[in-house]
């Protein structure tokens, strides 16, 4: 039987027409802790809130580099090609090196939604995958309610699988919103799913949609 002898993701950049996705830095940490510290980002993600700066020190330190190190996946910091700002985040997680299949998760920071980053960076992703890696299969799971998020699934072509029923606590604001508060609530996860079949015409169609040119290289 084949088997698949790399069990760890190497360590690269991914660069597109606006984009270029690397490891995290130590400068990264102030952005990073202000995006992680928008409202969405606590709604729809389980990450600590309020997002201190010691999370993002923990997280750019020694979270992120172990998650490759360790096999589990990879961590890239979404930024601009032109400005290097901060801009988003992707996270392969949950790799099975076995069926070659893993889960993508991003994150777009708020003073950069609306310009289709987190579709583009999300599909550079997939087809450094597919392509460089050889992977057979991606998933996404986003919150029912989280429209945008579905939004970027469908964009770059992921095929809805169905519905994982109360399986995601979201959060949301206590009715008493001026204590800046949140509670936590049940919600489902839609799963969808991508393969290498599935990127034909994917670039095209982002191109048509945004001005999104596929990526160009990694290194």
């Amino acid at each position: 039987m084949e088997q698949h002898m790399t069990s760890t993701f190497p360590d690269i950049s991914i660069s597109t027409d606006r984009l270029v996705l690397r490891p995290f830095e130590e400068a990264d940490i102030p952005s990073l802790t202000d995006m992680m510290n928008d409202e969405m980002v606590t709604a729809w993600t389980s990450a600590p809130y309020p997002y201190r700066r010691i999370d993002g020190e923990r997280w750019v330190r020694r979270i992120a580099p172990t998650e490759r190190t360790g096999g589990s996946g990879i961590v890239l910091a979404v930024t601009e090609f032109l400005t290097q700002r901060l801009v988003g985040m992707v996270h392969i997680r949950a790799t099975d090196w076995r069926t070659l299949a893993t889960e993508v998760r991003y994150v777009t920071a708020p003073w950069a939604r609306g310009e289709g980053y987190a579709p583009e960076s999300v599909l550079a992703v997939a087809q450094w995958l597919f392509r460089d890696q050889k992977f057979e299969r991606i998933e996404l799971r986003t919150p029912a309610d989280n429209t945008a998020s579905q939004q970027v699934a469908q964009k770059i072509g992921c095929i809805s699988e169905g519905v994982l029923r109360n399986a995601w606590i979201a959060r949301t604001r206590t009715e008493n919103g001026t204590d800046g508060g949140w509670t936590d609530i049940r919600t489902d996860l839609l799963v969808w799913s991508l393969l290498p079949e599935d990127l034909e015409g994917a670039p095209d169609l982002m191109a048509d949609a945004n001005g999104y040119g596929s990526f160009t290289d990694w290194n």
